[in-house]
């Protein structure tokens, strides 16, 4: 018992860092990155030894992104403008944050490994509603953003918090619908259960992934995810040229930061759950527990170890992934408007997950089996 608790408090410390680090990158890619991309130098100040100026080599800009401006963005003064409902302005941003952290901790990683006879699941906390926490957990978020934009006593702010709460509520019936589409494909709310589903092939060489049994879902899903992140195209509750900077407009120092951090950590929770639901999680085409099963009836042997590491891997390759695609989609498609906005959450997912659900249903029953 006390090492099942030491393994489960050990993978809860892992999968947070993991998402933190996620975060970290994404914000280095989001400068550095995004300035390439568009043919901009981007960050390349900072330096703390000026050996590789000295060598002739290009600053990346990774002192900037990650060490340099996230100190000077904690050491700001927090500031609380006046007449703001000061207890609500300092939860905001953990309300904001706080749901996205406690919903890593149910998604799967890797197999499992065994330590000294024991058998440890790479999930941090294996539920078997799993899928029902995840979708709980999600809609915690909205409290942070419609604090933040009320407590802070300016109209912009308030309208910033009024659109986001609009939007991801909207957007999260979407979500759950294409959600709802896998479980009833698997029969189970386990996602550990979910990702195993989806190991070994069809017709002897393709995956059976998720995203070939469930495309339409696994467009809704990356759509209404990526209007949950409220990045471009979806950034209404920020846009500023309407509203400045939307629900955060008040906000400076720490409690920005952690607001920014949430909209990173966002989009690898998104990432996390499409290579969770569509791409296999940690499966890996072709490997099985024992090695490599190719096409053709060749083998691979690999020690059970190393299948566990190299899903562990496989895992966090699918989820940068998808992080950077994303990424790329921000820096390339303008903004919605509002009224564009709602129209394609309520009039366009929203039937479209309703109709995926009932085909779903259909074939579930009609073939009398799950995938």
């Amino acid at each position: 018992m006390t090492i099942e608790l030491i393994a489960g408090a050990i993978k809860a410390i892992l999968m947070i860092l993991a998402g933190l680090s996620l975060s970290l990158f994404l914000l280095y890619f989001e400068r550095k990155g995004s300035a390439l991309i568009q043919d901009r130098i981007g960050s390349n100040r900072a330096t703390v030894t000026g050996l590789g100026k000295r060598m002739g080599m290009p600053n990346l800009g990774i002192i900037n992104t990650t060490i340099a401006d996230p100190i000077k963005m904690f050491t700001k003064e927090d500031f609380v403008p006046a007449g703001a409902d000061k207890f609500l302005h300092t939860l905001a941003p953990f309300l904001s944050l706080f749901p996205v952290m406690i919903t890593f901790v149910v998604i799967p990683f890797g197999d499992t490994i065994s330590i000294s006879g024991h058998r440890i699941d790479l999930e941090a906390a294996n539920l078997n509603a799993g899928a029902l926490y995840l979708l709980a957990t999600i809609g915690l978020g909205v409290y942070g953003t419609a604090f933040a934009g009320w407590s802070s006593n300016n109209r912009w702010a308030l309208l910033g918090g009024i659109r986001a709460t609009a939007q991801m509520i909207s957007y999260e019936l979407a979500m759950g619908l294409a959600i709802v589409s896998v479980i009833m494909t698997f029969g189970t709310l386990n996602l550990q259960e979910i990702v195993r589903g989806q190991g070994g092939v069809w017709f002897g060489f393709l995956p059976r992934w998720a995203i070939f049994t469930q495309p339409l879902a696994f467009i809704l899903l990356l759509v209404a995810g990526a209007a949950e992140t409220k990045r471009i195209p979806f950034d209404l509750p920020e846009s500023e040229s309407e509203l400045i900077q939307g629900f955060f407009i008040e906000y400076s120092g720490g409690k920005q930061a952690v607001f920014m951090l949430t909209d990173f950590a966002e989009q690898a929770l998104v990432a996390m759950l499409l290579t969770t639901f569509f791409l296999g999680g940690w499966q890996i085409p072709w490997l099985m527990r024992d090695g490599f099963h190719l096409p053709g009836g060749a083998f691979l042997a690999l020690p059970a170890l190393a299948v566990s590491l190299m899903g562990v891997v496989a895992f966090l390759f699918k989820v940068v992934a998808l992080c950077m695609f994303l990424g790329m989609v921000r820096w390339t498609m303008p903004r919605f408007r509002y009224d564009q906005l709602m129209r394609l959450g309520w009039k366009g997912l929203v039937p479209l997950g309703l109709f995926n659900v009932l085909v779903t249903a259909f074939v579930v029953v009609a073939t009398g089996r799950v995938q």
